[in-house]
């Protein structure tokens, strides 16, 4: 932009001498004092710089950077933390479900006398003290516990893998506003720029030197701008909102970036090798995989449920009184085995190796969906990074450069009356166009890294 401001102040005014040297002055001077205004206002606008950020306002919330975003959230969001919380639980259950079932204890009073309830009446009165246990076939509790273990361990990666959503949608919201921010600073100078212009067109108009066209066409590019930053704005109330519930804050909280970034992108693997890491890495494939053993486990539970549980019992029995020779009476003792007969076997246990079989295939299938559906997903934000790579590649090295000299172009053919007034203001506002197209790009590319890493299960910026 340093062409405008040495053109300016050195043409400028040689340029308004020029017309007025073509024309007779007014008798009261407001042809020339218009000129004068219009070339100061140009001078004014044009000969500013035109910087890449604007500067931070005073008395503004702290920088956030993605990293302190994404630390808060995996602290705070209480989605995550419900989850682990639910982890916990289920963490608890193996020791449980491998544990064999509580004994039961009795105390019954037995066979006595209801004429009088005397505990020597009668040789077979006694009070009893019985204890007893069920034992599970061999085999059931071992496969109880290691379901159990399966889950468990589905639910921890099941927390993993939320956390690793959590951090890709902090930063592709973060990334989102960041672009937002960028371009509401574009659009803020085109606005500023473009209402000097709208000024510099009712000078030259009132001057006698520009048509109402200019002034009208300058109007409603100004109108767009203003109609753009209205959308911006509420994009970006909305995307704040949406960040600030993930950092577990409220919707209003202000939530104030950096300007400047590290603008270089990273090379990624082959998709061949992102695929092999996602197999290795991803919380979600882990967690299928869990499942899927789990399913395997319970469908060998059921089949072990066809074998009968056995009950174990002993008694021990109190008499009092004394038999019919004078001695005493011995207390007795007893013993007892039972165990269960699966007459019904067609109605259930068969019933319920049907059930588990249908639901390892289930989960096996769900496996195999989930394995593509990542490899989908990584070969889609791959593609994109790639995509919003070039086109930052071409914004950075092309296309902003030769509108810049475009500009320049433009201005060299206005310092000789060889291009209008419109066509300038179109070229810069252009200008701000492509610089706001290369910030969308560079936020996509940085959106479409952090679905990559989450698809694949790891950080992959920087290969």
């Amino acid at each position: 932009m340093a062409c405008f401001r040495c053109w300016l102040r050195s043409s400028i005014d040689s340029v308004c001498a020029r017309r007025v040297a073509h024309r007779p002055a007014p008798a009261c001077g407001r042809g020339q004092t218009g000129r004068r205004t219009a070339a100061w206002l140009l001078a004014a606008v044009l000969g500013q710089g035109l910087p890449l950020y604007a500067a931070a306002p005073e008395g503004t919330e702290p920088e956030l950077a993605l990293d302190e975003a994404v630390a808060l959230a995996l602290a705070a969001n209480p989605g995550l933390a419900g989850m682990q919380a639910r982890a916990e639980a289920v963490a608890a259950v193996p020791p449980q479900a491998g544990a064999l079932p509580d004994p039961m204890v009795s105390i019954s009073a037995m066979n006595f006398p209801v004429d009088s309830f005397a505990r020597d009446q009668e040789p077979m009165t006694q009070l009893q003290i019985g204890i007893e246990q069920s034992l599970p076939f061999p085999g059931k509790l071992g496969l109880k516990e290691r379901a159990a273990e399966f889950d468990a361990g589905a639910a921890a990666s099941n927390v993993d893998e939320a956390r690793l959503l959590l951090v890709r949608d902090v930063q592709v919201a973060w990334w989102q506003m960041f672009y937002q921010d960028r371009a509401l600073e574009t659009v803020s100078r085109n606005q500023d720029l473009l209402r000097q212009f709208v000024q510099i067109a009712q000078t030259r108009y009132k001057v006698g030197e520009g048509l109402q066209q200019e002034v009208l066409l300058a109007q409603v590019e100004l109108s767009r701008l203003l109609d753009r930053e209205v959308e911006l704005q509420g994009l970006r109330s909305q995307q704040a909102a949406q960040f600030n519930a993930l950092l577990d804050r409220t919707a209003g909280a202000p939530v104030h970036l950096p300007q400047q970034v590290d603008e270089q992108l990273a090379s990624l693997l082959p998709e061949a090798e992102l695929y092999r890491r996602a197999e290795a890495n991803r919380p979600l494939l882990e967690q299928r995989r869990r499942e899927l053993a789990a399913a395997r486990t319970r469908h060998a539970l059921a089949r072990r449920d066809s074998y009968p549980d056995f009950t174990l019992g002993a008694a021990y029995g109190l008499r009092d009184g004394n038999n019919p020779d004078g001695s005493t009476r011995p207390d007795f003792a007893t013993l007892r085995l039972a165990m269960s007969l699966p007459l019904y076997a067609g109605r259930k246990q068969d019933r319920a190796i049907d059930q588990r079989a249908s639901e390892l295939l289930h989960t096996q299938y769900a496996l195999q969906d989930e394995s593509r559906r990542v490899q989908a997903a990584i070969a889609a934000a791959r593609a994109d990074y790639l995509r919003a790579g070039k086109q930052v590649q071409l914004f950075r090295t092309g296309i902003i450069p030769q509108a810049r000299q475009s500009v320049a172009s433009m201005l060299s053919g206005y310092q000789v009356n060889k291009v209008d007034f419109l066509n300038l203001v179109r070229a810069q506002v252009t200008l701000y166009d492509y610089e706001t197209q290369y910030w969308k790009s560079f936020s996509e590319a940085n959106q479409a890294l952090a679905r990559l890493s989450a698809a694949v299960g790891e950080e992959v910026a920087g290969e």
